[in-house]
C-alpha cells in the first residue's frame, strides 16, 4: 500500500466505525426545517454550512462515545465482533481523539450560530452522548435515542430564527417517534444477546410481534406529526404529495416484515429510512421554493 493511500484508508475506516454513511436519516429533516425557518426571515450559505457541520459533529462524537463506551459488548456479541474497535482496526485513543475532535467541531459551529445554540449545545452533547448508557438499565432506550436524535430540526430551527415555532416542535416529534420505532426494528436482530448479557430492547423485553406492533404504532405517531408539522406550516400539494410517498414506504417497511420472517430487516432499516428522510426533504424543499416563486 502506498503512503498517498493511507490517510484515505483511515478516513473510510473512521467512517465505517461511527457509520457516516447514516448521518442520511437525520440531515435531510434538519435541513427540511432550515428551509421552513427561513421563509420570510432567510438564511445564508455560511449558516447552512455551519447547521451541517453542527449535526455531523454531533453525531459522530455520539457514535464514537458509543463505540467506546460499548467495545467490550460489540466483542462479546456475533453480529458487532467485526466492528473497528473489538478487532483493533481502529485504536481507543484514536477512537477517543475522534470523539472529542467531533464535540469540539459541534461546540464551535453552535457558537459561530450564536450565543443562544451555544447555551444549548451542551444539553444537546449529554442527549446524544447519554444514549449510549439507556440500554444498560431501561428498555425505553430507544425512545431516548429518538428524542436526542429528534432535537436535530428543533437546533436547526432555533439557528435560523433564534426561536421555536410549532412546525419545528411538530417536526422534532416526527422524527423523534420515526427513529425509535426504526431502532426497535434494528434491535430485533440482537434480542437474543441482549436478554443473555442483560441489555435492555423492547425486542429483548417483549419478543418480535409486540416489537413490530410499537415500532407501527411509532412510525404511525410520526406520520401524524409530520402532516401537523406540514398544516401549521401552511404547505400545500406538493408537500402532501411527498407525504404520500412517505407513507407508502413505511407501509412497505412493515409489510415486508413478519414475526415469522425477518429477512429483509436490513432493506427495512437501511435502505427505506434513508429514501424516507430524502424524499421528505425534497417535497419540503419544492413546497417552499413553489411558494416563493409563486408570490
Amino acid at each position: 500500500m502506498t503512503r498517498s493511500r493511507r490517510p484515505w484508508i483511515a478516513v473510510i475506516t473512521f467512517g465505517r466505525m461511527v457509520k457516516f454513511s447514516h448521518t442520511v436519516f437525520a440531515l435531510p429533516f434538519a435541513l427540511a426545517a432550515v428551509a421552513l425557518a427561513a421563509r420570510g426571515h432567510g438564511v445564508t450559505v455560511a449558516q447552512i454550512a455551519a447547521i451541517i457541520l453542527a449535526m455531523v459533529g454531533a453525531r459522530t462524537a455520539a457514535m464514537g462515545f458509543n463505540r467506546i463506551i460499548d467495545r467490550r459488548i460489540d466483542a462479546a456479541n456475533p453480529r458487532t465482533a467485526g466492528r473497528e474497535l473489538p478487532t483493533g482496526k481502529v485504536s481507543l485513543p484514536a477512537a477517543a481523539s475522534l470523539t472529542v475532535a467531533s464535540a469540539a467541531l459541534f461546540l464551535a459551529a453552535a457558537a459561530w450560530l450564536g450565543p443562544l445554540c451555544l447555551q444549548l449545545a451542551p444539553i444537546v452533547l449529554v442527549l446524544v452522548l447519554g444514549y449510549s448508557f439507556t440500554k444498560r438499565f431501561t428498555w425505553l432506550c430507544h425512545l431516548f435515542l429518538g428524542l436526542a436524535i429528534g432535537s436535530a430540526p428543533a437546533a436547526a430551527w432555533i439557528a435560523v430564527r433564534g426561536r421555536l415555532d410549532a412546525p419545528a416542535l411538530w417536526l422534532s416529534l416526527a422524527v423523534a417517534t420515526w427513529i425509535a420505532g426504526f431502532d426497535v426494528l434494528y434491535a430485533l436482530d440482537d434480542r437474543a444477546f441482549d436478554r443473555k448479557a442483560g441489555i435492555h430492547s423492547i425486542p429483548a423485553r417483549f419478543g418480535v410481534p409486540a416489537s413490530l406492533a410499537l415500532s407501527a404504532v411509532l412510525h404511525a405517531a410520526s406520520v401524524a406529526a409530520l402532516l401537523a408539522a406540514g398544516h401549521a406550516a401552511g404547505l400545500g400539494w406538493i408537500y402532501l404529495a411527498g407525504m404520500a410517498v412517505v407513507i407508502a414506504m413505511l407501509v412497505w417497511e412493515h409489510a415486508i416484515l413478519r414475526p415469522s420472517d425477518l429477512s429483509h430487516l436490513n432493506v427495512a432499516f437501511f435502505n427505506l429510512n434513508g429514501y424516507v428522510s430524502v424524499i421528505y426533504f425534497v417535497a419540503t424543499l419544492a413546497d417552499v421554493l413553489l411558494k416563493q416563486w409563486a408570490q
